[in-house]
């Protein structure tokens, strides 16, 4: 497949489907799995949106992740200064990457996720308890998609639940594409300040958490403990938290699917894995510039070109998906990209598998009745952010909320 003349302009309006991706990717993936486009500042780019073609990119070492490359893709200044100020291992080529990585990897190990889990219910189980408690609708964003990954993501960080509004709002106005660059600069600097502060009361006074372990080290210094701790902290809650909102979503919004996971339970795991691949929330795709001249799905980048890897359009090839990308929850899904590919795949991926199971395994057992409680074309999304999601969920439920313990009550 060769690339087309045309170029996108990035980033492209969603359609008449906001759980699908914008239109204009979906037609330049039918075009050409590599074609042109143009960032907002007017900059030239390649857009690659084949499922062989994305995984042939993020898999080549030619192709940078770090945004201090020449031609590293940016979508806005806040993208840019949330990528290149003091960048996190993400941002990071090997062999830099790989020492840093890790330095964290055995806390998301599968053994040690699903040693988790039991907590990860308890979590998830007290969060519905008070969602549901004396009422019958609630917003599941606020009330549950969020509060959940905020708190396992403390509990494994050591980071004070107390001190979640502080995260969330500063996380969300570095992933939004509107923030101007001093704003972005400002709340860097402040998430960046806290965790280098909590840094350093965990070395004098350590716990059992990531934190402390990495505050520990003689050979890291507060900045890259703090650096460490930004990362995992960001990504830890918003993506999931995200994920959570828009997979119900979806769900209830399939009743033919949610039926099939209210037969069978069983199905849920890889359920996860479809909606993963069918949502793929990083709508906006992953950045790398070329650092060599490198053919690509029959076209010739060149060194100092940027790219963007489409995952939504990857991840709805028929190449992975046959005839139809549609969701299905009885399909094996286990081959998308949603978490990207590679040596840069998503550290937290296991964490966020077990989430979501563990989410929507106790939705489907404790509010069988729950249903929309707004028509669906009410839902407003965070369509400008870096990480697709919702910003409110209205929900209600009616007949018997199953309470932890098993015991049904009526509402």
């Amino acid at each position: 497949m060769t690339t087309t003349t045309a170029s996108v302009n990035l980033p492209a309006p969603y359609g008449s489907c906001p759980l699908s991706p914008p239109p204009a990717y979906t037609e330049a993936a039918r075009e050409a799995a590599v074609t042109r486009a143009v960032l907002p500042d007017g900059t030239a780019c390649w857009l690659v949106t084949g499922y062989d073609e994305v995984r042939a990119v993020l898999a080549d070492a030619r192709f940078s992740a770090d945004a201090r490359t020449p031609g590293f893709p940016f979508l806005s200044a806040g993208q840019r200064e949330l990528a290149t100020a003091k960048p996190s291992f993400i941002r990071m080529d090997d062999p830099e990457h790989a020492q840093l990585r890790r330095m964290v990897s055995k806390d998301f190990l599968v053994r040690r996720i699903e040693e988790l889990r039991p907590a990860i219910q308890d979590i998830v189980d007290r969060a519905v308890d008070r969602m549901t408690e004396g009422r019958t609708s609630a917003d599941l964003v606020a009330d549950l998609a969020l509060p959940i990954p905020s708190l396992v993501i403390c509990l494994m960080l050591g980071v004070p639940y107390e001190d979640h509004e502080l995260f969330q709002s500063l996380s969300r106005t570095l992933l939004d594409n509107r923030t101007a660059r001093p704003e972005a600069e400002r709340a860097h600097a402040e998430l960046m300040g806290y965790l280098a502060e909590l840094g350093r009361r965990k070395r004098s006074r350590p716990g059992d958490d990531i934190l402390s372990r990495l505050a520990a080290r003689a050979d890291l210094t507060a900045q890259e403990t703090a650096s460490l701790g930004f990362l995992l902290l960001v990504t830890g809650h918003e993506s999931t938290a995200n994920m959570t909102a828009v997979s119900v979503l979806a769900l209830l919004r399939r009743p033919d699917q949610l039926a099939l996971l209210r037969a069978d339970p069983g199905l849920v795991p890889g359920a996860v894995e479809e909606l993963l691949r069918h949502l793929t929330i990083i709508h906006l795709g992953l950045g790398r510039a070329a650092t060599g001249t490198v053919r690509v799905g029959g076209v010739t980048i060149p060194a100092g070109d940027g790219v963007i890897c489409m995952l939504s359009t990857a991840n709805r090839d028929r190449e992975l998906c046959g005839g139809s990308a549609d969701l299905d929850v009885t399909r094996d899904a286990r081959r998308h990209v949603a978490f990207g590919y590679g040596v840069h795949q998503c550290l937290g991926q296991t964490l966020a598998r077990v989430e979501l199971q563990t989410v929507l395994t106790t939705l489907l057992r404790r509010l069988p009745g729950l249903r929309l409680a707004v028509p669906a074309d009410r839902l407003a999304y965070n369509r400008d952010a870096i990480v697709y999601g919702l910003r409110a969920l209205p929900v209600t439920w009616s007949g018997e909320v199953t309470h932890a313990s098993g015991v049904a009550a009526s509402r």
